[in-house]
């Protein structure tokens, strides 16, 4: 018997769509960090994420999470919000969740490229007829 492998060649590639409306941040995340990894079956399927500025967060998150970052600079660590960053830049925080749940080494930044967040319903990706894929 041999043993089947993938690769670049051979990969044949899927496109999913998810719909965040009333879904927590973490579970959805977690779901499509799995599914980015392959972990549902040997290939990849890169993916499309809708409504990202409808997605919950439990509890008071809103209020006590915060997303920080580094400018680079001096004393540049900036905080901001997720009360905040949900208002304004809701797709950053999707993204930025299923960032943290992929690994990180250079597997994990080839992964993350093929991920797409859009705040509402619509997206540029029709001609990849994709799937859509539920998380509950």
């Amino acid at each position: 018997m041999k043993t089947y492998m993938a690769n670049a060649q051979t990969v044949e590639r899927k496109w999913y769509v998810v719909d965040a409306t009333n879904v927590p941040l973490g579970r959805l995340a977690s779901k499509v960090a799995s599914v980015l990894r392959g972990k549902n079956k040997t290939t990849f399927t890169p993916n499309i994420i809708l409504n990202s500025d409808k997605v919950l967060l439990t509890g008071k998150k809103l209020e006590n999470k915060f997303y920080r970052y580094h400018t680079g600079y001096i004393g540049g660590l900036k905080e901001v919000s997720y009360g905040k960053l949900m208002a304004e830049r809701s797709d950053l925080a999707v993204y930025e969740a299923v960032r943290g749940m992929l690994p990180k080494n250079s597997l994990g930044r080839q992964m993350i490229k093929k991920l797409r967040v859009y705040k509402g319903a619509e997206h540029n990706h029709a001609a990849q007829k994709p799937e859509a894929l539920k998380i509950f």
